[in-house]
């Protein structure tokens, strides 16, 4: 049975050199301070004890500010990072969406990396036969589809990533901002492909601080901010606190001053 759970999961980057060099007195009677260029090592917490259970049918939106660790749990999500402390569990084949070379060679073809990431889901090249052409034509490459992915635009990098992404059908689908793939009609075409998707794809965790993207695609929400959760629950309750919150911090203190 596909499911993804995350338990007391932690993550804390570590940062050289914030702290000032130390002085000492040397000890050969000269009176001379040396410098010391001993660095100490501190830690950025960019996410704190996150709890997950997921289980099939599961469409989990995780929304909150840019810097709130929506990317990090994400990628820890994906096994791509390892937390510094707690355990993430996944039973099911994992199909990530988080950046645009994330899986991708930049030197081989947009066919050929087709291919690649096809083999990496365990799928044969018969398998992947059948699909190629429809990746093709939702990605609108054309010609390009058999030159260096390094050739492409980024817009167009993701476009390839987010066909190859979504035409595979995922057991667990993660995605990171994916609407800001393309032009308009793409974004359209790419939340079509979405709302179709959820109904094959066991889990889907989306990470966005679009609440409209959110509401309509998600079951639950978590809102994440300085890498704790502050809320976890149905879309509508946690998404009127985010957003009622969200107001507030507009409100400076001086437009307060100034109605007074």
């Amino acid at each position: 049975m596909v499911h993804l759970i995350a338990r007391d999961v932690t993550i804390a980057y570590p940062v050289i050199g914030l702290n000032k060099p130390e002085e000492r007195v040397s000890s050969d009677g000269s009176g001379r301070g040396d410098v010391v260029a001993r660095q100490k090592r501190s830690f950025i917490l960019a996410v704190d004890n996150f709890n997950v259970d997921l289980r099939a049918g599961a469409r989990l939106g995780i929304i909150g500010r840019n810097g709130s660790g929506k990317s990090t749990i994400l990628r820890a999500l994906a096994g791509i990072y390892t937390p510094t402390a707690g355990t993430v569990e996944t039973q099911g084949q994992i199909s990530s969406l988080l950046n645009v070379g994330l899986g991708t060679r930049a030197e081989s073809t947009g066919r050929q990396n087709i291919y690649l990431r096809g083999y990496m889901r365990g799928l044969n090249k018969d398998q992947i036969a059948e699909v190629e052409q429809e990746i093709i034509d939702f990605s609108e490459l054309g010609d390009f589809i058999d030159m260096p992915v390094r050739t492409y635009s980024s817009g167009m990098a993701m476009r390839l990533s987010f066909s190859i992404a979504t035409t595979f059908s995922p057991e667990i689908l993660l995605l990171d901002e994916w609407i800001g793939v393309g032009d308009r009609d793409f974004q359209e075409k790419a939340r079509d492909r979405m709302k179709s998707l959820l109904e094959f794809s066991g889990i889907t965790v989306l990470c966005s601080h679009n609440t409209r993207i959110i509401r309509e695609a998600c079951n639950r929400v978590i809102w994440l901010d300085k890498g704790r959760t502050m809320m976890d629950g149905a879309p509508e309750d946690v998404l009127a606190q985010y957003e009622n919150a969200r107001r507030i911090k507009r409100v400076s203190p001086k437009k307060l001053e100034n109605k007074a």
